[in-house]
């Protein structure tokens, strides 16, 4: 069977313009969420966690990025560039690409915004990004609420297994803008203070703005150190509600057995589970119903929503690239802003970043209109 792996990565964060940067800082329990208070994106301060834009100018300049690109097209361009060049990477007919993202250019809607509206069509932006690198193959926009990081992916492994491609490369990532920063506030969603995901006291999200880009190969060579392979994947979509997140969990119960079935694990074979975690009422409680469910409630389990707040559709890639970096350090990180168990069935929360063995993890999400994913994924021995 031939294995699909998740090599070269990067992250562009609050952090830094590197995933060494973002995990080093998350190593030492240190959080990207700061009070910003920009009247332009909200009328009171609020949580967030947000690429320095002086950076992004110098390392736009560096890439000689012009002004007919977006901020968001220059984060992605930036991302996917450190990663092709990591990887040493010749693209050809048999490489794909998958952008994953819920907003894209939402921005260029704005009447401030110097870019044409035109530019909010998704089909624009993967232009932008397949011209760039000149991808020959069109790419493939992935935009299904919050589990579009990991379920790009999934359908990544699944493109290469069904032999269309031999390598696909993923890019995702959203602003945070007014219109998404408005859009949480309206649902009442938005916390004041740091979010808290699981914790009795937790009062809604911080919004974060991340870009995230791997490599998905089935060579197994010139892998990069902390690269995994994916065993298995899942989807399911419970049409519970636009907005709120099954009560029972039926969802994620669902993705998550699927992927156990096509990886050939039981439960207890997971070492670790990155949790979707966003610290609002009802997802936290959703997901321990349905860890629970799963008798996966004693696998260690964190949430990374403490240190970039919920990032949309960059969340899951962004998360999985964590997991692997965490897997290759055996150490699981500190699930940041958690004090006091908040829901009402047992979960494992990692307290305290702790050295453990780690050799399969399991990356779960959720997201608006009932959709849930789950994978799993294994360390790969050097």
């Amino acid at each position: 069977m031939t294995k699909i792996y998740l090599s070269h990565n990067n992250i562009i964060s609050s952090y830094g313009f590197s995933s060494t940067d973002a995990v080093e800082k998350i190593k030492n329990g240190i959080s990207g969420l700061e009070l910003v208070n920009d009247k332009s994106l909200m009328p009171e301060p609020f949580y967030s966690s947000l690429v320095n834009k002086k950076s992004l100018s110098e390392e736009s300049k560096a890439l000689n990025l012009g002004e007919k690109y977006t901020t968001l097209e220059k984060m992605m361009l930036l991302s996917l560039s450190k990663v092709i060049s990591d990887s040493n990477f010749v693209i050809t007919e048999r490489t794909g690409l998958i952008i994953s993202t819920t907003k894209g250019n939402i921005d260029a809607l704005d009447i401030r915004s110097p870019h044409n509206e035109e530019k909010a069509y998704l089909s624009k932006l993967g232009k932008s990004i397949q011209d760039f690198f000149g991808f020959l193959k069109e790419p493939l926009i992935l935009s299904n609420a919050c589990v579009s990081g990991v379920l790009a992916t999934s359908i990544a492994k699944r493109l290469i297994k069904q032999d269309l491609f031999d390598d696909v490369f993923i890019v995702s990532g959203d602003l945070v803008t007014k219109f998404i920063v408005s859009g949480f506030n309206s649902f009442q969603a938005l916390s004041s203070e740091p979010c808290k995901p699981f914790s009795k006291n937790r009062t809604g999200i911080n919004i974060g703005e991340v870009i995230a880009s791997v490599l998905v190969t089935k060579k197994s060579t010139n892998l990069a150190e902390e690269a995994v392979i994916i065993m298995g994947d899942g989807t399911a979509n419970d049409a519970n509600h636009i907005s709120g997140p099954s009560r029972t969990g039926e969802g994620l119960v669902r993705s998550v057995n699927s992927a156990l079935k096509e990886a050939s694990i039981t439960a207890a074979e997971v070492d670790y589970i990155s949790a979707h975690g966003t610290a609002t009422i009802f997802n936290d409680e959703m997901e321990a119903i349905a860890f629970n469910r799963l008798n996966m409630n004693k696998i260690p389990l964190n949430s990374l929503k403490g240190y970039f707040g919920h990032t949309l559709g960059a969340s899951g890639l962004l998360e999985t690239i964590i997991g692997m970096h965490s897997m290759h350090q055996n150490t699981l990180f500190t699930s940041l802003g958690f004090d006091e168990m908040g829901v009402s069935k047992p979960v494992n929360i990692i307290e305290e970043s702790i050295e453990k063995n780690v050799t399969i993890f399991l990356k779960t999400a959720s997201g608006f209109g009932g959709c849930n994913t789950a994978a799993i994924f294994k360390k790969v021995k050097h």
